[in-house]
């Protein structure tokens, strides 16, 4: 192979014989543009291009084959591959940035959508829990079903076929006195005095619950207190007479503890009503605060029509609108920042993770509403065992107390249907559903 090389490269002389010479090899107007890259490439690179030159330029040269090399070894391969690794991480890492100011942002604003969202339709669920409070507490049944227990607890009524009155007056005739009461002065007395006590303005006064059981009462001590001084009147009379009486007073008694327990019930539901509006007062406070919406305050009137009066302002639209200016003062360039609007209007997240307890005490009135109907529901089921009483004891014909509890059962179904169309419960349910308040805002 030697002896196809350059003379002064077979002598060992190398190529410090020609550094005075131009090689013929290379052009003389390229000469500066050489000497530059010789100072930043490697001397083996070097040798490779002049070799490679001069075998284009030599006849002799073509005939030797060049040396395979292999770049993914040499230098120049390993700092392209490191600056293309380096290029490849630059746009990785600027893809992986940008994702992350994309994501942040788009956080931002589905929190941001959250909490209008849900602020938005709780403005609607406290007017609306406000509303159906009120409703439920100023209910008791209804006028008719009202009409229908008072007559049935009424002395003088006939509704099941007798008046009470005139029966406890047919019952001292009878077995006091023996069918003789008008004979003797003493006798017509007891007569005139027992029409008195069940005519008397105190159990007159009495509408709904004890007349029937206290005239029947103060009428037996009449009689035993008039029983010492006459000796016509004798303790088998008075058994017997209390006996019958008894009829009416299991009767009466019956009815009237449905009454009693019936209102008991109620007083206890509107106690609880009382005491839930108590909190939406509290929650509905704070919100208007935190929203900068003036509190609605008590003062002296009463909590129902301070609540009213508040909601002629507190309204769905003026909290839409109040989120429509927010918006606005942190809108730059078209968009809107959310990131500097969540930030410095932390209130917001506040009230927004707040809400459970406004869907609580949803589902509380709901409990309330309920209870109201199984409450009605027993006070059905007492009246009607009453009117079974009343035909157990031959105080009414079968076919009247028939009569009557099919009258009941359609007024208490009437009741129901009355105020499930005023209070409309389905409304609140539907509104408080669109609270996403089990997604609380960090």
């Amino acid at each position: 192979m030697l002896k196809h090389l350059p003379t002064e490269m077979q002598h060992d002389k190398g190529l410090d014989a020609l550094c005075n010479n131009s090689l013929p090899l290379v052009q003389p107007g390229k000469k500066s543009r050489i000497s530059k890259w010789m100072k930043v490439l490697p001397a083996p690179f070097i040798f490779l291009l002049t070799f490679q030159a001069a075998q284009a330029q030599d006849p002799e040269l073509k005939a030797i084959s060049s040396p395979v090399i292999k770049t993914q070894d040499t230098t120049i391969r390993k700092l392209v591959e490191e600056m293309q690794r380096i290029t490849d991480n630059d746009k990785t890492n600027s893809n992986a940035i940008q994702a992350l100011l994309q994501g942040k942002e788009i956080d931002n604003m589905s929190k941001y959508d959250l909490i209008k969202y849900n602020i938005i339709n709780a403005s609607e669920t406290y007017y609306l829990l406000n509303k159906k409070i009120i409703d439920l507490k100023s209910r008791t049944t209804t006028n008719n079903l009202d009409v229908f227990i008072t007559s049935l607890n009424n002395p003088e009524s006939k509704a099941l076929g007798f008046s009470l009155s005139d029966r406890i007056v047919e019952l001292v005739e009878k077995i006091i006195l023996k069918n003789k009461s008008d004979k003797g002065e003493k006798n017509s007395k007891i007569v005139e005095s027992t029409k008195s006590i069940i005519n008397s303005p105190i159990f007159q006064s009495f509408t709904s619950l004890t007349p029937p059981l206290a005239i029947a009462n103060s009428v037996m001590n009449f009689l035993h207190s008039v029983s010492v001084n006459n000796k016509q009147i004798n303790q088998k009379s008075l058994q017997d007479f209390e006996k019958e009486l008894n009829k009416y007073v299991v009767y009466y008694t019956a009815l009237n503890d449905a009454n009693q327990k019936f209102e008991y019930g109620l007083n206890f539901n509107k106690d609880q009503l009382s005491l839930l509006q108590d909190n939406l007062y509290d929650h509905l406070s704070f919100t208007a605060t935190s929203l900068k919406f003036p509190a609605p305050q008590k003062g002296n009137k009463p909590l129902s029509q301070t609540m009213n009066e508040y909601f002629y302002d507190f309204k769905k639209e003026k909290v839409v609108d109040y989120f429509t200016q927010l918006e606005a003062k942190y809108t730059k360039n078209k968009r809107i920042d959310y990131e500097s609007l969540l930030r410095e209007n932390p209130n917001l997240k506040e009230v927004n993770n707040q809400l459970e307890d406004l869907v609580l005490q949803t589902k509380r009135y709901e409990n309330l509403y309920n209870e109201y109907f199984t409450l009605l529901d027993s006070y059905y089921n007492k009246v009607n065992n009453s009117l079974k009483i009343a035909q157990d004891n031959g105080l009414a014909d079968k076919s009247i107390i028939d009569n009557k509890q099919a009258e009941f059962r359609n007024l208490k179904t009437d009741a129901v249907q009355e105020i499930q169309a005023s209070i409309n419960i389905r409304e609140l349910y539907a509104n408080t559903e669109k609270i996403k308040y089990r997604y609380r805002i960090f």
